[in-house]
């Protein structure tokens, strides 16, 4: 049984990879540039691009299990390669963006290309990635010990990307996960606020909270690039999760007003799901500024 993990080299991706490879299967990882990619000896590397469907043949050759990142404008012929290459089951990474109705362009089209091909089907719908506030806080902490944010009482409920491996993981080896939809959160709703106090918590330093405007906000993240960048406008309101325009000033520290239990991975793996604090202390060393 070969598993071809495809966005090999993301975040769930690697980490998926990590989890079949300790299983002991066949484990096949897909990346654009096999030459600079860095996988267990195991593991058999292949190139390819989902966007870029020709280049796949090798890929899916042999192949049973398919862990697919969204790539929806090329989905349909993706999934119609896979099956038509022997694949018989596909986890799809999607969002839980679907399960709240407001992602319609981006997953949802994977997950139904997946859904109406007649495979087998799981999707893992992860909400917010704790990751993020990697990508979005890690450099003004590193250079100045500093967040500055505009909405220091929103809260929600960030995942840990080893949960969401986790789940993919098991839904890729493990029978009983068929025409399941499992949408992850982590265990605890926290503020921006606290989400930074955790992160000092983890570096054993204090830092500051710096609350600015959303206008401010989104000037710094063009400027950081990357992922801040790119997810400014919707982050901070300026577009809703479809793209189209918005209003900031509309925009509000959304927090549920009775928070309550939400859907984590323990539903599935039968552990507790990883808290922000754990997360904050596993990339600890993410957030220090290179000596």
């Amino acid at each position: 049984m070969t598993i071809l993990v495809t966005g090999a080299t993301g975040n769930v991706g690697r980490i998926v990879v990590d989890r079949l490879v300790a299983a002991g299967v066949p484990v096949r990882a897909l990346t654009r540039e096999p030459g600079r990619a860095s996988f267990p000896q195991a593991v058999t590397v292949v190139g390819g691009d989902l966007r870029e469907p020709a280049s796949l043949s090798d890929a899916f050759a042999g192949v049973e299990r398919l862990y697919l990142f969204p790539v929806p404008e090329t989905a349909r012929e993706v999934v119609a390669l896979a099956r038509s290459a022997g694949v018989r089951r596909v986890v799809v990474l999607s969002s839980g963006a679907v399960t709240s109705g407001d992602d319609t362009n981006f997953h949802l089209p994977v997950e139904r290309a997946v859904e109406e091909s007649g495979l087998e089907w799981t999707h893992v719908r992860p909400g917010e990635f704790a990751l993020n506030k990697l990508s979005l806080w890690g450099p003004s902490i590193r250079a100045e010990n500093v967040v500055r944010d505009p909405f220091p009482d929103a809260a929600w409920y960030p995942v840990h990307e080893r949960d969401i491996a986790d789940v993919a993981t098991a839904a890729l080896l493990d029978d009983g996960h068929a025409g399941a939809a499992y949408t992850l959160n982590g265990p605890e709703l926290l503020s921006h606020r606290d989400q930074v106090r955790a992160i000092g918590a983890a570096l054993g330093r204090e830092i500051r909270f710096e609350v600015v405007s959303v206008a401010r906000t989104r000037e710094l993240y063009r400027q950081q690039g990357g992922f801040a960048a790119a997810a400014a406008d919707f982050l901070l309101g300026y577009e809703t999760y479809s793209g189209d325009a918005a209003d900031p000033e509309a925009k509000q520290e959304w927090a549920p007003t009775e928070p309550a239990p939400m859907p984590t991975a323990e539903q599935v793996t039968g552990r507790p799901a990883r808290t922000f604090a754990e997360w904050a202390r596993d990339h600890a060393d993410d957030f220090r500024a290179p000596a």
